[in-house]
């Protein structure tokens, strides 16, 4: 068997996202505002499964806390381009990746040069003071450019995804299994029928399909009970005791099979709440040709739904492995992909109907992208996030965040935290001065400095709380000011590893539109 290197290479990521992801993942282009640690680990674990290219924008110069901090730099970079050393270090781990980078000032670049920065596909910010950050959310907003906001202070982590809409496809459920076996298809109840389970010998009763073995006695069931499904706890009990009289030895696998599987036949097939949400939308009700292909397949199922899916979703065609004799398996197998086809047959009818409505051809959306979304139909996604201006200004939850900050074990007040100093940095341009808090193990023993850089953080956080008309102030948030004093905005190099492997998983899911991502913050407390 020749393997191609790229699939030698990748081979461990491949099992997770496939070639579709990994062809997302090296078409992406990633942008890191400031090449600090924490932001040097974001992209190490990107580039290293292959992202396309990446471009690191920072002015600063290496000096010696960088060195001390990030793994990427080192003492003979002290004095260069910090942009310039991460980007030449960076690209040593992959060869595959290109790096660039903009020894300019962010501040200055989203001041001037805002547009930068939608050229990107994702943007990652490390260390933007708020007001310059507010412009470049809502810019990459209307670009519909996903941001990630990332901070570390000492111990505290906290990253953010800003972004109008994600849409999932491929989620990677435990299980995309539909077996119907409530409502079975006619082809599915001629071959059930085929099994004359009374003239069998044993070594074919022992390889009777569980699916079949529960098609019979369901059918059993609901001729005796006016079409009904076994519905209370006692009704289930005898359903599995019908199974269990089939069974003509304790060695029947299948028939274990069966009785391990019979909540399936008790579970009524319907359309998930969150995709029956999905069809109701009004980005699914009224399509334009800006609509994306998520919608328009939206859509086109809707369609199908109503229509000759019979108020069932398209079948995901997939069968599970059970006990039976290859011959048998294969068949029903064959049966399910069948259906499955044809159904995804009509679904691409309606998806033509709809790209002729909206003035697009057909070509828009390929087989593939339909077999896929048909298949997964019962697990999409749809994430809406907060705008950043929402959150800082118009709907800053000011009734959740009370309540939460009364508990002292709640990750609320690193982020109330996180808020106030943005605003020590705009009206002071630096962080708290972390050196006059190296000494105060003990209260009693504080520097006049120390009580002063405390004070003056303990200012701006009643200043926040008061613009969030917040009067109940817990006893407990004075500890966690002198700890943030104490940190000073400082990157911790675990604090930034660990950040690191958060934030990429989640810019990985993202851009191979895989798996379910974080939906708003994530606050780390290593302490």
């Amino acid at each position: 068997m020749n393997i191609d290197k790229k699939t030698q290479k990748y081979d461990r990521q491949l099992r997770l996202w496939q070639a579709s992801g990994q062809a997302a993942l090296e078409n992406s282009k990633v942008c890191l505002i400031n090449g600090t640690a924490t932001g040097c680990e974001i992209l190490k674990d990107l580039v290293l499964p292959g992202i396309g290219s990446f471009t690191v924008v920072d002015k600063k110069e290496v000096d010696g806390a960088d060195a001390g901090i990030s793994f990427f730099l080192d003492e003979d970079r002290i004095g260069t381009n910090r942009a310039q050393a991460v980007t030449e270090l960076l690209q040593e781990l992959n060869e595959d990746v290109r790096g660039f980078y903009l020894a300019e000032d962010p501040i200055s670049l989203i001041e001037n040069r805002l547009d930068y920065f939608c050229q990107f596909t994702i943007v990652i910010a490390t260390d933007i003071p708020e007001k310059p950050l507010l412009k470049l959310s809502e810019a990459l907003w209307n670009a519909n450019i996903p941001l990630f906001i990332v901070r570390t202070t000492g111990f505290i982590g906290y990253f953010r995804i800003v972004h109008p809409e994600h849409t999932v496809v491929e989620t990677h459920p435990d299980s995309i299994m539909d077996l119907r076996l409530d409502v079975p298809f006619p082809a599915l109840e001629q071959y059930a029928k085929t099994f004359d389970f009374d003239s069998m010998d044993n070594m074919d009763h022992g390889h009777i399909p569980y699916v079949v073995i529960l098609l019979k006695y369901l059918d059993q069931w609901k001729k005796d009970h006016d079409g009904k499904l076994p519905c209370t706890s006692a009704e289930k009990k005898q359903f599995k005791q019908i199974i269990e009289s089939g069974r003509r030895n304790v060695d029947e696998e299948n028939f274990a099979e069966a009785l391990a599987n019979a909540w399936r036949a008790f579970t009524a097939t319907k359309v998930p709440h969150q995709v029956q949400e999905i069809f109701n939308d009004p980005a699914c009700e009224t399509l334009t040709a800006n609509s994306s292909s998520f919608w328009i397949l939206a859509r086109a199922i809707r369609d199908f739904v109503a229509n000759e899916g019979q108020g069932l979703l398209p079948l995901a065609g997939s069968v599970p492995d059970m006990k039976a004799d290859t011959s048998t398996y294969v068949s029903l197998q064959t049966i399910y992909r069948q259906k499955a086809k044809a159904e995804i047959a009509i679904v691409r009818s309606h998806v033509n109907k709809i790209l002729n409505s909206i003035g697009r051809t057909s070509d828009f959306i390929h087989d593939d992208e339909i077999d896929s979304f048909c298949k997964h139909a019962a697990f999409i996604q749809v994430i809406r996030y907060r705008s950043l201006k929402e959150e800082y200004i118009s709907d800053p939850k000011k009734a959740e965040i009370d309540r939460w900050l009364q508990d002292p074990q709640d990750n609320i007040v690193h982020y109330v935290l996180i808020r106030a100093i943005d605003k020590f940095y705009e009206a002071n341009n630096r962080y708290p001065d972390a050196a006059t808090f190296f000494i105060e193990e003990d209260p009693e023993e504080a520097t006049e400095e120390s009580k002063s850089e405390f004070e003056l953080l303990k200012t701006y956080v009643n200043i926040l709380l008061s613009e969030w008309q917040i009067t109940n102030i817990p006893d407990h948030l004075d500890d966690y000011i002198h700890e943030i004093c104490r940190a000073g905005g400082s990157e911790l190099p675990n604090m930034a590893s660990l950040l690191g492997g958060l934030v990429s998983q989640e810019v990985i899911k993202l851009i191979t539109r895989q798996y379910i991502p974080l939906n708003n913050t994530s606050i780390f407390d290593g302490i």
